[in-house]
């Protein structure tokens, strides 16, 4: 198992280029199963979720055809013209959550379906809850036995109103997939309004589907009887961009990222200006650097889109935690998602948390030390308190990292870090 050691102090100068979204890319993969023709995706990140979900894919009779590009994104090409198998197993499924997203694509293509309930990083239950009830709205019979759910929806799907009760993007997008092969018209209501859901609609829309309200929290779906080829390139990664722009931050250094969309980071750059960034628009990109004023401590809570994310929550507390002052940072989405504060204190960062909220006085110097990684952005978090405390940091069971980073070491090396990845001892 691998490690990665970093010797801390050093302010990041440089340039960045951020990859596709491991996010959108994910429920762009399993689109492919909707149709029979060829979908091919491009910017997809080379991450080990990549890998898994092409795995499960072939198993199901997709191929799956490959095209490196240097350091850049890399292409594929999903053909599901051949698939003769509509399980998905444990083995593959418990690796990753978002498997689960082939669920609607299969009972709605094929009539049939059955899936392993998902597995994922450890960050809360997470249940599929509305998946469920939304494909049932849609006329499936649903039943769970043995850890499988089991779709079957022989005439096929019909179109019908579902309300969500709370946000959920997984369940937007399984939903909406499965609404493009409905018969009639379907309606989600407080649909997620998430970028990576909007790069799913406008791939959809690319392959035949005929989906109104795109960006917005109901999402209006016309049937149609099948999905044609198409090509549609991934949206980029707003938490890589989130988290590197931290990285500047938090080392008081100057990097450019290039090929970012601000409008998707709203939220969270006007934290980052907040907190004593200077964001500047490049010809390429944007680029970041820390002001001569230094951190300064802002309160944080998680929000769905256009909310601060979630997914960037842990990165933001090692940010807060070299802040002057006080911050509050308070978790909306996911319960157990403060797993990275022992951690973080093992460093010198002054945490205590009350419930969903941690309060974060800042101190002046983290130190380095061992640490255990517990799910993929409490990886990153590490990375970022690391890269600014003084001596050497070892961070263990550094997969998780190889599941939403492509590349991070070489990323943050070409900008100054010292870091690199060993075997663990």
């Amino acid at each position: 198992m691998d490690q990665i050691v970093i010797q801390g102090g050093n302010p990041l100068t440089g340039e960045i280029r951020i990859g596709g979204a491991k996010n959108a890319a994910l429920p762009l993969m399993t689109a492919s199963l909707l149709s029979g023709e060829p979908l091919t995706l491009k910017n997809l990140p080379r991450l080990a979720d990549i890998s898994t979900m092409s795995k499960l894919l072939e198993q199901h009779g997709v191929s799956v055809l490959r095209i490196e590009h240097g350091k850049g994104g890399m292409t594929m090409t999903f053909d599901a013209g051949g698939v003769d198998n509509t399980v998905a197993p444990y083995d593959l499924v418990r690796r990753m959550r978002a498997s689960v997203l082939v669920l609607g694509p299969l009972v709605a293509r094929f009539g049939e379906a059955k899936v392993s309930l998902p597995g994922g990083c450890a960050i809360g239950t997470r249940p599929v809850d509305l998946h469920i009830q939304g494909l049932e709205k849609l006329g499936a019979e649903i039943d769970l036995d043995g850890g499988y759910i089991t779709a079957r929806a022989p005439n096929g799907l019909v179109g019908d109103q579902f309300v969500f009760p709370f946000v959920s993007v997984g369940a937007t997008e399984n939903l909406m997939m499965a609404a493009c092969l409905a018969k009639g018209e379907t309606v989600l209501t407080n649909a997620a309004r998430e970028p990576e859901v909007s790069d799913l609609a406008h791939c959809l829309v690319a392959m035949g589907a005929k989906i109104d309200g795109i960006g917005s929290d109901t999402l209006t779906i016309q049937g149609v009887g099948s999905l044609k080829a198409a090509e549609h390139s991934v949206v980029c990664d707003r938490i890589e961009t989130g988290t590197y722009a931290m990285a500047a931050a938090i080392t008081g250094g100057e990097i450019e990222l290039k090929g970012v969309r601000t409008d998707l980071l709203e939220a969270t750059f006007k934290m980052l200006g907040d907190a004593g960034l200077q964001i500047e628009n490049t010809t390429e990109g944007t680029k970041v650097s820390l002001d001569s004023g230094g951190l300064k401590g802002v309160d944080v809570m998680t929000e769905p889109f256009p909310g601060f994310p979630t997914d960037l929550q842990a990165q933001v507390m090692a940010l807060m935690s070299l802040a002057e002052g006080t911050a509050m940072i308070t978790e909306t989405i996911f319960e157990n998602r403060f797993m990275h504060v022992p951690e973080l204190s093992r460093m010198g960062a002054n945490i205590n948390v009350q419930g969903a909220s941690a309060m974060v006085r800042g101190v002046e110097q983290l130190t380095g030390a061992e640490v255990m990684a517990t799910d993929l952005r409490a990886s990153s978090s590490l990375i970022l308190a690391a890269l600014a405390a003084k001596g050497e940091t070892v961070i263990r069971r550094v997969y998780h990292l190889d599941r939403g980073y492509e590349r991070i070491e070489e990323k943050l090396a070409a900008c100054g870090a010292v870091i690199e990845r060993a075997e663990e001892k």
